[in-house]
């Protein structure tokens, strides 16, 4: 149930040009240029304190570039007016690192919290979708518990669910596997590739965790502290194997999780 205007697909889903994002005008990361193409799983990694997160709320809309822009299916995402960037807002889920589920809410009344924005839905139909969309994520029967009252990995479920409630075209992932036993976090990657697969949906997820970058990532954009811009782009496992790059190198064999071929 899209309810966005129409859009060029076969376009790059989020093209950033010349990128520059920080606080208060002051640059974390600048010269950033890269594109994400429609159905990618595309992985924002790097360091902790590198700006993964930071890119990720100006990529969502949370913060105004310092410089550069955001272009999404072709259509600046930064220089839209209110109401276009409304509209540009009903084609993105987001999956918070913390789930964000209202703790006073049932998992199906957080999932009707953007049906109720940004739909006509009538009560009915709004509470059908949400058990539609939590058997999606594997939640059936789960509509009327409470965030306290499950498991964290069905919370990050739940979390998913509600970013899928309005049919995205690009969900945006922040930690998904934070907090997750290595069983839970590939059953989470295994669900990012299901939701990609079923319904061609973009994603782009920001982690540090090898495994699920290995895993799941087609290309990856590796951030540095030092170099404030990114510093490798590509297939992660094609970077582990042919980088000369001793700072990505670094990275990416952290634990051995893959070794060159």
């Amino acid at each position: 149930m899209n309810t966005s205007p129409a859009q060029d697909h076969a376009l790059p889903a989020i093209v950033a040009e010349d990128l520059a994002v920080g606080y208060d005008g002051v640059p974390l990361m600048e010269h950033l240029d890269f594109s994400i193409a429609k159905g990618e799983v595309f992985f924002v990694i790097g360091g902790s304190g590198c700006g993964k997160s930071t890119l990720l709320r100006h990529l969502i809309g949370l913060q105004q570039p310092i410089a550069g822009d955001v272009r999404i299916f072709g259509e600046s995402f930064v220089k839209a007016d209110s109401e276009r960037r409304r509209q540009f807002l009903k084609t993105f889920g987001v999956l918070y690192q913390s789930s964000a589920l209202w703790s006073s809410l049932t998992l199906a009344e957080n999932i009707t919290l953007p049906l109720e924005e940004y739909t006509d839905l009538n009560k009915r139909e709004r509470a059908q979708l949400a058990r539609l969309k939590l058997a999606q994520v594997g939640l059936t029967g789960y509509a009327d518990y409470y965030p306290a009252e499950i498991s964290g990995g069905m919370k990050k479920r739940a979390g998913l669910a509600r970013a899928l409630s309005l049919d995205p075209d690009i969900v945006f992932f922040d930690e998904p596997s934070a907090g997750l036993d290595p069983i839970t976090s590939r059953e989470m990657d295994e669900l990012i590739l299901q939701v990609r697969d079923t319904y061609g949906t973009t994603c782009v997820i920001v982690s540090h965790e090898l495994a699920s970058i290995f895993a799941i990532g087609d290309r990856v954009i590796l951030l540095d502290k030092q170099a404030r811009s990114i510093i490798a782009t590509g297939p992660p496992k094609e970077l582990a194997s042919t980088s000369r790059d001793p700072r990505v190198l670094e990275f990416l064999h952290r634990g051995d999780v893959i070794k060159p071929a």
